[in-house]
């Protein structure tokens, strides 16, 4: 299994974490303020710079009102 930040699950988050951030209607910065975050940690999570664990997902998915599996990338998806 591919451990690379490049690989097609983590480009799936990243995608995923964007679409649910401004389905939500949140800016960066306004998704920052309620995680207790810098702006810049959203940007570099939402570019692919930085990985998240469980727990930051679990927190992203309540901001973004979105179940856990929204995030996780389905194998047939990835081809």
């Amino acid at each position: 299994m591919e451990k690379s930040i490049y690989s097609a699950e983590h480009k799936f988050l990243v995608q995923q974490l964007q679409h649910a951030r401004k389905d939500a209607g949140l800016s960066q910065k306004d998704a920052a303020r309620l995680l207790e975050k810098t702006q810049s940690y959203i940007s570099k999570v939402e570019s692919g710079q930085s990985r998240i664990d469980i727990i930051e997902l679990q927190h992203f998915a309540a901001i973004y009102k979105k179940p856990l599996d929204f995030f996780i990338a389905n194998s047939e998806l990835l081809g």
